[in-house]
């Protein structure tokens, strides 16, 4: 393994998935989400197809600050999984090799 992660606990995710439905609600998020815009792919999707992602993932030590959370498209987000950023690029640098 190229590194070890903390383990983080369930007790640790339904805490900090707790503070992302607060952070929902607030006028920041809804500043960020309105344009329909994905952090990730840049396309323009529409709100309705924006999540909510946690750039560093719950389950790798992220936080559900503002500085950790971005909109998603579905696509995107699904991709990334539980990927931190530099195996985010990896993947999508990849992905343009292929191409």
């Amino acid at each position: 393994m190229p590194f070890e992660t903390d383990i983080v606990s369930e007790e640790e995710i339904r805490r900090e998935k707790n503070k992302a439905r607060n952070l929902r609600k607030t006028h920041w998020w809804n500043n960020k989400f309105q344009t329909g815009v994905c952090h990730y792919c840049h396309r323009q999707v529409g709100r309705e197809e924006l999540t909510m992602d946690h750039v560093v993932p719950l389950s790798r030590g992220g936080k559900s600050k503002k500085g950790n959370i971005v909109p998603a498209c579905k696509e995107c987000n699904n991709k990334k999984k539980y990927l931190l950023p530099i195996e985010w690029e990896e993947y999508l640098q990849a992905l343009e090799k292929q191409f």
